[in-house]
């Protein structure tokens, strides 16, 4: 059995990929802030014929994110493939003037350490199997730098830099790191931007493992 871990994961996107991954044998750990969501979207998963279990952590809690996961090994086993999708918070997410050094601090937590803590976390079981994928989902100020969230823009531009160094590095250990660049609503209408259609473009990325950065609309960088 196979497994993905979904960190940030909730009824849009994280519930498509669980089900992209479990139609193709996959178990699905489902790693959130709240026990009660993720509960109640493992347990529909699990009616569904899809292997699933919830897990608590608050990805700025660097200890309980690293025991959730460790957790998920244990009841599920090694993890192969690892996403993180949280949605950043809109406490951190302010115009570049009205930015504080704490918002800047906060950004970082979440998308920069944050990934940092879990990528150890799922590194060594990764290596020992000779296989591994990690999947970075991010908005388009990743790419393109937004003075309306700058937290968020200058944190992501982080988590893209230690992203496209990961996936540099562990290419020879068999292990891809790819990104997927979200301009625009999840669910907003745009049959693009469906999480289904997400979903498709993450299992592609891990099946093909081709380049770092994937942009919705437009393709791989």
């Amino acid at each position: 059995m196979t497994t993905i871990a979904i960190l940030g994961a909730g009824p849009g996107l994280g519930a498509a990929v669980a089900r992209r991954f479990g139609r193709e044998g996959f178990s699905v750990a489902l790693i959130s802030r709240t026990k009660e969501n993720v509960e109640a979207l493992a347990a529909g998963l699990s009616a569904e014929g899809i292997e699933a279990r919830g897990y608590t952590a608050d990805v700025q809690d660097r200890s309980a994110l690293a025991s959730a996961l460790a957790a998920a090994a244990e009841d599920l086993g090694p993890i192969d493939v690892l996403q993180y999708s949280p949605v950043p918070r809109r406490d951190f997410l302010r115009p570049v003037l009205e930015t504080t050094a704490d918002d800047l601090g906060a950004a970082a937590e979440f998308s920069i350490l944050g990934p940092a803590v879990a990528v150890r976390q799922v590194l060594p079981a990764m290596t020992e199997q000779g296989r591994g994928t990690i999947l970075l989902v991010n908005g388009g100020s990743a790419a393109r730098p937004n003075g309306n969230v700058a937290g968020t823009s200058v944190a992501f531009a982080g988590e893209s830099a230690y992203g496209q160094l990961l996936h540099e590095a562990l290419a020879e250990r068999n292990i891809h790191v790819g990104q997927l660049i979200i301009p625009g609503a999840i669910g907003g209408g745009d049959p693009l931007y469906a999480p289904e259609a997400l979903a498709d473009r993450l299992w592609t990325i891990h099946v093909e493992r081709g380049p770092f950065r994937t942009t919705v609309g437009t393709g791989s960088d």
